[in-house]
This record gives C-alpha cells, sequence and structure tokens, in this order.
C-alpha cells in the first residue's frame, strides 16, 4: 500500500475547532509537517503545541487577501478544512452566513492559481444531511420538504451545500492543479477513542428520519488515512462518502 510522503506540509483551517484539532494531532502522530490555522482568540491543546512539526497561524481566513491565503498554502501539498459554524445564535444566524463556501472559494482560487506540478488534495468535513449532485442521490418527498425548510431556516445548512458545489461544479473532477474529497458525517458526537466505523459513497439512512451517527475522533481518523494513504484517496477522490460509527 502506497502512502503519501511524509515531508509534505497539510494546511489545516478550522484547526482549533473540536474536529478539527483531532485532525491536526492524527497528522503529527503520523510525522507529517501541519501548518494549523486558527481563529484568533483561540488556541490548540497545549499539548498539541509542544509537538515537533506543528506551527500555528492565528488569522480569519476570510479576512485574508488573496496573497494572504496564497501565502497559507504556499508549499503545502493537502488542506484539510474543518471549519464550521458555532453553535451559538450570533454563530448560527450571524455573518459569516456563507463561511464555509467562501473560504474553500478562498482555498481553491489560491489553490489553483499557484499550483505547479502534482495537484494539491482538498478534504473538506461537510454533512450527510447534503446531497451529491452527481450521485443521483434519492429522498423521499418528507425529507425534501424538512431539508428546504431548514435550507431556508438554517444558514449554516446552506452554507455547506454550497461549499461542496463549489468544489463538485467550479473545481470540478478534472482539474489539473487540485482534487478533493468531501466528507459527510452525520449527528457528530464527541469519543474518547477511535471505532469501527464504516464509509459508504451516499448516505445509506435519512439524516432527518433515521440519523446515524458519527464520532469526531473517526471523523478524523478517516480523514487522516486519506491524506497519508494514496490507495484510499484514490477510491474516494472526487466523491462525497458518508461516515457513520458502526
Amino acid at each position: 500500500m502506497t502512502h503519501t510522503d511524509q515531508n509534505k506540509t497539510v494546511l489545516v483551517v478550522g484547526a482549533s475547532g473540536a474536529t478539527g484539532r483531532l485532525v491536526v494531532r492524527q497528522l503529527l502522530e503520523r510525522g507529517l509537517q501541519v501548518r494549523a490555522v486558527a481563529r484568533p482568540a483561540t488556541s490548540l491543546p497545549a499539548q498539541l503545541g509542544k509537538q515537533a512539526g506543528l506551527s500555528v497561524i492565528q488569522a480569519n481566513l476570510l479576512d485574508l487577501n488573496d496573497t494572504g491565503v496564497g501565502d497559507l498554502i504556499s508549499g503545502c501539498n493537502l488542506v484539510v478544512s474543518c471549519l464550521g459554524h458555532k453553535l451559538t445564535w450570533k454563530g448560527v444566524f450571524g455573518n459569516p452566513r456563507r463561511l464555509v463556501r467562501d473560504a474553500v472559494r478562498k482555498l481553491s482560487d489560491a489553490t489553483i492559481e499557484r499550483t505547479q506540478g502534482e495537484p494539491v488534495r482538498l478534504i473538506l468535513m461537510n454533512s450527510a444531511g447534503c446531497r451529491n449532485q452527481d450521485a443521483s442521490e434519492t429522498s423521499s418527498p418528507s425529507h425534501r420538504a424538512v431539508i428546504a425548510l431548514i435550507r431556508w431556516l438554517v444558514p449554516p445548512h446552506a452554507d455547506n451545500e454550497q461549499a461542496a458545489d463549489y468544489l463538485r461544479t467550479s473545481v470540478g473532477h478534472s482539474n489539473s492543479k487540485m482534487t478533493w474529497v468531501v466528507v459527510r458525517p452525520d449527528s457528530l458526537r464527541d469519543a474518547d477513542n477511535v471505532t469501527d466505523y464504516s464509509i459508504h459513497p451516499s448516505p445509506t439512512r435519512s439524516a432527518i428520519f433515521d440519523p446515524g451517527s458519527t464520532s469526531r475522533i473517526n471523523v478524523a481518523r478517516f480523514m487522516a488515512d486519506l491524506v497519508t494513504n494514496d490507495h484510499l484517496w484514490r477510491q474516494w477522490e472526487g466523491q462525497m462518502p458518508v461516515i457513520y460509527n458502526e
């Protein structure tokens, strides 16, 4: 089984979040160089900050101009976005309402502009409630009705949809500068240890009426595996795999 060169550098956006910090830990444990972007006034766990191979940049990605985003990406072979909205009134309904979409757009545009040689790989954490329009995923009329209501009432859902669609339609499936995988967990939960989990091309249950469960540490494990395992990357490249706890 072929693995990526461990001398490569991974840019992790949303690194101080509940899932992002777990991704950073997984990557460092595998010996990779990690460039972690954390919002100002947030921090990574103290034990991570002491590890060799980690550099932390305090920044709001959306506040950076094109040059600033390009500098973040420069020298990175892989990008992992764990950005998401805080579960507070301001986080859900305040600005920026298109945090994830606009971040993906900035990262993608800067990557495509600067990349030479092998394409950069981008992994986006998303949601099982978002459909993959390329996969002809079906759902019941009642499911679609509830999703339409959520899309209107809960801005982060539309944000996630638009972020995934930007990769699918604007970056596309045959871009010579950038390739991607969108990871879709269902009902994120906290857990201390990695457990058995399964990966599917599309949801196997309704995220509305029969939701599954996915621990953040399992999401981090799968995303780190995508970073370090070429065979796994080729299996899911250009797709939106759904991850469930077993």
